[in-house]
This record gives structure tokens, sequence and C-alpha cells, in this order.
């Protein structure tokens, strides 16, 4: 029998889903963007920082090679060249590592803002899933970056090639020249190879990051059955709310009906509306309503109020209006007064009766 085709995937992904995305550390982030700014950088800092550099270096190691012809050679200074080396490696090395550094972060936060998680370090073995894998090398992403890594290639590869080749007659007169010149102009050459392949790349990078944005955004999309379930999970399942809503209401009715031996009368419709009314002048200015209801909520009422000798009177007008305005727990409003007035009236006289 074969397989139903999985649902599309072609609803836009939640404010949810995209925070556990991120909190996962799947995110759209191009490692181009990072190349790319880092060349730049490095290559602003050696034409910024690069001469002043060079003529450190040649200075020290002129003096280095001077003082290694004068000076006899001990442990202590062994141990102080060394030590000026390493100082002298800093200052070389601090400018450029700081730089980069500093541009490495700054592009991860331009493109995923402030995000610090360790999920993606956490083992799975999912990962080690051969066929998994193998799919992997087949799907279209891993298309993608060959197809990017080819383009990369054959720019740096174009890019020297006619950058030598414009230099060609220059190289030609070398031949007589000094050492230093050569290698000043190695280095310009290398710095025009590597300027023209940075501009390049800042193309790719651009592409590639939109790209990623697009692939990121199509992973996140989500089923209509996975819209539904997200909805459940985060508003509740109806069954189960319907299910709370009806206990909730049993309880409250259950706890209404145990108010019920308390009141004081009982007006009726006669059949459908019941309603039963406290009133004790030490406690309230104006009678309350204990318990309310309609068919056989109402029946339940009456039947109360005739095993605990509480009066039942018939009244379908008052009976009506009080149902519809006043809600258990509350006193009756004014436009009542005079008739409840006349109720309670009338049981206090027969219970005076009976009391006599």
């Amino acid at each position: 029998m074969a397989e139903e085709p999985s649902e599309e995937k072609s609803e836009s992904p939640s404010e949810k889903r995209r925070q556990d995305s991120r909190e996962k550390g799947t995110v759209a982030k191009s490692t181009e963007v990072n190349s790319v700014l880092v060349l730049v950088t490095a290559l602003f800092m050696m034409r910024l920082v690069g001469p002043w550099l060079i003529n450190r270096i040649s200075r020290s190691i002129r003096e280095y090679l001077h003082l290694a012809s004068t000076t006899e050679m001990s442990f202590e200074y062994a141990i102080e060249l060394t030590r000026e080396m390493v100082v002298m490696g800093v200052m070389f090395i601090m400018p450029i590592a700081g730089s980069i550094l500093v541009i490495g972060v700054t592009a991860n936060i331009i493109q995923i803002g402030f995000l610090f998680t360790l999920k993606p370090l956490e083992p799975k073995l999912e990962k080690l899933d051969p066929i998994a894998g193998a799919k992997k090398l087949l799907a279209l992403r891993s298309l993608v970056e060959m197809v990017k890594n080819i383009l990369k290639l054959t720019i740096i590869i174009a890019v020297a090639y006619f950058t030598v080749r414009g230099e060609y007659d220059a190289m030609l007169m070398l031949a007589d020249t000094s050492v230093l010149v050569i290698w000043h102009f190695i280095l310009q050459s290398a710095f025009k190879i590597i300027l023209r392949v940075a501009l390049a790349l800042i193309i790719i990078a651009i592409l590639d990051y939109a790209y990623q944005r697009y692939e990121h955004e199509k992973k996140l999309k989500m089923t209509k059955q996975e819209v539904k379930e997200e909805r459940k999970q985060m508003e509740g399942d109806p069954q189960i709310k319907a299910r709370i809503r009806s206990i909730q209401r049993e309880m409250a009715r259950r706890r209404m009906m145990e108010e019920v031996p308390k009141a004081t009368v009982v007006v009726t419709n006669p059949t459908y509306i019941a309603i039963a009314l406290r009133y004790d002048p030490q406690e309230n200015e104006a009678p309350v309503v204990v318990a309310k209801g309609k068919r056989v909520a109402a029946e339940r009422i009456k039947k109360l109020a005739t095993d605990h000798d509480i009066p039942i009177v018939e009244d379908k007008p008052l009976a009506r209006a009080m149902y519809d305005k006043v809600d258990v727990g509350f006193a009756i409003p004014l436009e009542f007064f005079t008739a409840v007035a006349e109720i309670m009236a009338y049981v206090f006289k027969l219970k005076n009766r009976e009391a006599a």
C-alpha cells in the first residue's frame, strides 16, 4: 500500500516556532558574510599598519643580528631576548587579530542578534546515521554549497590570473632591481589580488545571505496540522477546557445548593424559575440571592426548600425579572425592594404565627 504524501508546509511560521528554532541555535546565518568582512578588515589593517610593521620588524632584526655578533650569549641574555621577541610579536599581532575578532563578532550580531546557546553542541545519535548523512550529501543545500565553492575558486583563480597578467610587463623590469624592490612589488601585487577577490566575494556573500534567509524561512514553514497542534498547546485542548468548565460549573452549582437551606424564602415562577433569597438585618442591608436556577435546578431548589421548611412564594414577574438582573451572591437592586419587602413581611408574619 503506497504511503500518503506528507502535508504541504504552506503556513507561515509562528512566533513560537521562530523562538524555538532560535533557542536551538538554528538561525539564518551566512559564513560568507563573516569571511568577507574578516578578509576586508585584515586588508585594511595591513594597509594601515603594514608599513610600520615592516619597518619595525626590519629594525628589530638588524638590532638582534648586531647584538648577536657583539654580545656574548648567556642564559639570562637569551631569556631577555626571548621576552622582547614575544612582546614585539604581541604588538604586531594584536592590532590585526583584535580588529578581526571585533569584526567577526559584529558580523554575527548583525545577522542573528545576541544569541548564546549550547544546544548545537549537544550530542545527537541521529548525526551518526549514515543514511541521513548520504541524504544530506544529495540535498539541495549541499549542491548549493558545492556550486558556491566552485564559484569562489573560479573567481580567485580568474582574479589572480588577470592581475598577474596585467603586471607582466612590470615583472620583466624586476630583473635588474634590488631584493627590496622585488619584495615591495610582490606585496603590492598580492594586495591587489586579495582586494579584488574580496570585492568579488562581497557579491557572493550578499547572495548567500539571501539564500540562507530563504532556506531558513522555508524550513520553518508549518503545515495546517502543525498550526492547529501549536494552537492547542498554547490555548489548551478545547475538549479539556470544556471539561474543566463543566467541572467548575458543577462545583459552583453544588456550593449554590448548599446555601439553599440558609435561605429565608424561595420565589418561583412557579415551575420554570426558582430564586432563593436570604435576609438577615444584622448582616445585610438588603436581601441577597443565594441560589437561582431554571427547570431541573429550580426543582432541586424547591425540593431543598421544602425539606428545610423554607417558605416558597409564587411571583412570576418578580422571579423572571430577578433571574435576569441579579447574580448569585449579590443583593437585590433598589427596583425590587418593594416587591421583596412585601414577600419578606409575609414570611416573617408566617414564621411569627407558627412560633406563636
